[in-house]
């Protein structure tokens, strides 16, 4: 089977900055790939390459052939900037697009895939901004294609608009349709993708399945306690533990254990007002390979502005 994506050392410059760093990878057909990182890490300038909207180095094959010779037909791109005329309806903007095509699918059927069907006769400029990005998201889909490209594709759209989208790419993933998307949201990236590479300063840091990736370079998990008193000092609750501002941040705690330390605070005389579980995610991977976050708008920010355990002090041990 021929992969739908093949790209080898695609290398990218724009005067003395360098967008792209020798990027290689292979996305097989049916595959959902998500990259993941912060604006200025790449991933709309390889988006850019991968579709050949954008010069490049390196070697860039699409079902086979060049970017440029495969049939407009089979492949379906939403760019992160994408400006439509806006005094057209949500339907006549996809019944435009359909009619680049010689075949396209029904529009009545693609404005129900992205949830526009009570809004079709909207004009585009009069739409909600999660709503505009909902028809440009269904102007990639028109032509029925082989591979879905979408770059930040639920930037803008409410957390109910973009679970919406979320279980349209895994229905048109089920159905064989190839997806390549960029995105910030770990969770997006976590829930969608098969495998997903990780960019920062133009290189591909890593490539793997989410759940590989975690175990990899996600650490252990963590339980954040709001504590009603004063933590005593020394504290041995038989786990190490990290104290911030009222609260204790207790490492490497499966949830089985989690009355074991609650047990502890007790017989230590401190109370618990409350307490947080959380695993490790593609935000620490991210972490952990780059040595910076990716903030929710995008934007790398400080670690320790996203460590709820931001370290304090240490006490006892790892049991």
């Amino acid at each position: 089977m021929t992969a739908a994506i093949v790209a080898e050392d695609v290398a990218r410059t724009y005067g003395d900055t360098v967008a792209l760093d020798g990027v290689s990878l292979t996305v097989e057909e049916g595959e959902v790939l998500a990259l993941v990182g912060p604006n200025g890490a790449g991933k709309t300038t390889l988006v850019r390459a991968l579709t050949g909207t954008t010069d490049a180095e390196g070697r860039v094959e699409l079902f086979g052939q060049s970017p440029q010779s495969v049939a407009r037909s089979r492949v379906g791109l939403l760019p992160q900037s994408f400006d439509p005329p806006d005094r057209l309806t949500a339907r006549e903007l996809l019944d435009y697009y359909g009619g680049l095509y010689d075949e396209s699918r029904d529009i009545q059927t693609v404005l129900a895939d992205v949830g526009l069907q009570d809004s079709a006769s909207t004009a585009y400029e009069n739409l909600s901004g999660g709503q505009q990005r909902r028809v440009c998201v269904g102007s990639a889909l028109v032509n029925d294609p082989d591979l879905l490209v979408l770059d930040e594709p639920t930037t803008g759209i409410d957390p109910a608009g973009r679970r919406a989208l979320w279980r349209l790419l895994e229905r048109l993933a089920d159905g064989g349709t190839t997806v390549l998307l960029t995105t910030h949201y770990m969770a997006e990236a976590e829930r969608l993708a098969d495998r997903v590479g990780l960019l920062d300063d133009g290189e591909l840091t890593a490539l793997d399945s989410p759940r590989a990736l975690v175990e990899a370079h996600g650490g252990e998990t963590r339980l954040t306690v709001d504590v009603e008193d004063a933590i005593p000092e020394p504290l041995d609750i038989g786990f190490e533990t990290l104290r911030r501002d009222g609260q204790l941040v207790v490492r490497d705690v499966p949830p089985t254990a989690i009355g074991d330390v609650v047990d502890g605070l007790t017989e230590a005389g401190v109370g618990v007002a409350s307490l947080s579980w959380r695993e490790p995610d593609l935000e620490d991977v991210y972490l952990d390979l780059t040595g910076r976050a990716v903030g929710f708008s995008g934007d790398a920010v400080d670690p320790e502005e996203l460590d709820a355990a931001g370290p304090v002090s240490t006490d006892g041990g790892n049991r």
